[in-house]
């Protein structure tokens, strides 16, 4: 559980880096798993055209949404209360709702970049509850393509995008490397207000940067528009779901 600190922190910048969530054994482990399962599936990349154009390269991104249908591992994360705590804590409130999940390999020495963006116009909701937590499961320095944010551009609300190539924030105004590079270790979990401005960089190191992406809601937050359905989602990772009605 973080501490008041840590929360005040979050609302006034709108991310927060924890420290060590995972030891670094439980995140080499996860890395296996990630790897091992999109080893099993047939993917395409889902590298955005404005990504490639901002690399200036050849580049390439594995993933797959709804990782927990794929391992039980996954499904275990979900539900951890070092994680779930957290989660509760930066949204002030004691019920934490699962909106979707997704594996992010960025394989070594191409791995795509993102360009800046909210990830409000993907799933926007009324109440702006809505986070991410990015699990690292091996170091993510600089190199390694680490995210970046724009701390306090949460406090902007929704911003407009640009939707032709991947709904993006015009590079003109928002350049990555203005951004601050938020290097991250092996267990590391970076939350984050679906409302902060963030990206990140090409991988160019010798080694791929893999992430777990878990973005959850308070499950009075209601979507809206119809939007972003994932499989699993509303499932509650902590606590009740007040909204439902048994009478």
């Amino acid at each position: 559980m973080v501490g008041a600190s840590s929360v005040r922190f979050y609302r006034d910048n709108g991310y927060l880096l924890v420290k060590g969530l995972l030891s670094r054994s439980e995140a080499l482990a996860y890395r296996e798993e990630s790897h091992a399962v999109l080893a099993r599936l047939r993917g395409t990349d889902p590298t955005w055209g404005s990504a490639r154009e901002l690399a200036a390269g050849p580049t390439e991104l594995r993933h797959c949404h709804d990782a927990q249908f794929y391992s039980a591992a996954f499904a275990r994360l979900m539900v951890d209360p070092r994680f779930t705590d957290v989660a509760a804590a930066v949204m002030g409130t004691g019920n934490v709702q699962l909106h979707h999940t997704k594996i992010f390999v960025k394989p070594a020495e191409k791995g795509s970049p993102f360009p800046m963006h909210q990830d409000a116009p993907h799933l926007p909701h009324t109440r702006h509850t809505v986070g991410a937590a990015i699990f690292h499961f091996d170091d993510a320095p600089e190199e390694k393509g680490c995210v970046r944010v724009v701390p306090g551009s949460h406090k902007n609300g929704p911003l407009p995008h640009i939707e032709e190539g991947g709904w993006h924030l015009p590079p003109s105004q928002w350049p990555l490397e203005a951004a601050v590079p938020i290097e991250a270790e092996a267990g590391d979990v970076l939350f984050l207000s679906y409302l902060t401005v963030h990206g990140s960089g090409v991988n160019t190191a010798p080694e791929a940067r893999t992430t777990l992406l878990i973005q959850f809601r308070d499950p009075e937050d209601s979507p809206a528009d119809d939007v972003h359905h994932s499989r699993g989602q509303g499932m509650m990772l902590r606590g009740v779901d007040p909204t439902v009605r048994t009478t």
